[in-house]
């Protein structure tokens, strides 16, 4: 009995890492196709591929004028996850900056699209102590 189950163990962990290499694949291909970069992050790939379908549809939008509009972009993402996950979202976007952030945990994502950076990421919601 005790080597059925091993050999069940062991096809189990052979099939979700087929299915892991498959999930990375297609989200890869995924950021090819939304020309995006991720830098550094600590977000579930759920809520990343949400930041960068709104990116993309918000950058198309307002490059249709002929020029970047870093803070209609950051404005439209902030208020979609805030919307969606709850307050306390920041977002920063732009060619060039620096930043030092806090965030809460799986609440962090910096990529880029195009030649835009996009820094967006939730604080913990805590009373203040007087």
């Amino acid at each position: 009995m005790e080597k059925a189950e091993e050999e069940l163990e062991r096809r189990s962990k052979f099939l979700n890492s087929l299915i892991l290499k498959k999930k990375s694949a297609e989200e890869k291909q995924q950021n090819e196709d939304l020309n995006v970069r991720v830098r550094a992050s600590d977000m579930p790939f759920s809520l990343q591929n949400h930041a960068f379908k709104c990116a993309r549809d918000n950058l198309d939008a307002t490059m249709a004028c002929g020029k970047l509009d870093s803070k209609r972009l950051a404005l439209a993402l902030k208020k979609e996850f805030d919307s969606s996950y709850g307050l306390a979202w920041h977002c920063i976007v732009g060619t060039s900056f620096g930043s030092y952030v806090t965030h809460s945990i799986g609440g962090f994502l910096y990529f880029s699209i195009d030649k835009v950076y996009v820094l967006l990421f939730r604080t913990a919601v805590e009373p203040l102590n007087h």
